[in-house]
């Protein structure tokens, strides 16, 4: 199985979601996350529809993926906007007003912010992974 490592970032467009670790450029862009995203699988079908064109098997890399992804701030509330952005802030100790801008993708967020910002979604997650429901 293929591992693709996707960055999805904020930009001037909109989103944009690359992968990073294939030889050649595979990409997808969007209005937001979601369509970043259906767009990169997109262009994945288009590259295997070439090579089955061309009459070449295509890069194992392009076969049975399996997806990794690396948000920016902004790119990560809008792909789980069920995440209340001022209350997340305040569990993982950031400004609410400066998280707000982080998610707005117009202030530079520093290599310690963003890891506070990741632990803080590993431990929810680690608390969702324990639940149960009667």
């Amino acid at each position: 199985m293929g591992k693709a490592h996707v960055l999805i970032e904020k930009d001037e467009n909109g989103y944009s979601a690359v992968i990073t670790n294939f030889k050649s450029t595979i990409w997808g862009a969007g209005k937001t996350v979601k369509e970043a995203k259906e767009d990169l699988m997109n262009s994945i079908d288009e590259a295997r529809q070439m090579y089955a064109e061309d009459g070449t098997r295509s890069p194992d890399d392009l076969e049975n993926l399996d997806f990794e992804y690396k948000y920016d701030v902004s790119a990560l509330f809008n792909a789980f906007s069920f995440l209340n952005v001022s209350r997340f802030a305040e569990r993982v100790g950031i400004s609410p007003s400066l998280m707000r801008h982080y998610k707005a993708g117009d202030t530079y967020i520093s290599a310690a912010q963003a890891k506070k910002i990741e632990a803080g979604l590993h431990q929810i997650a680690r608390e969702l992974e324990a639940v149960s429901l009667l």
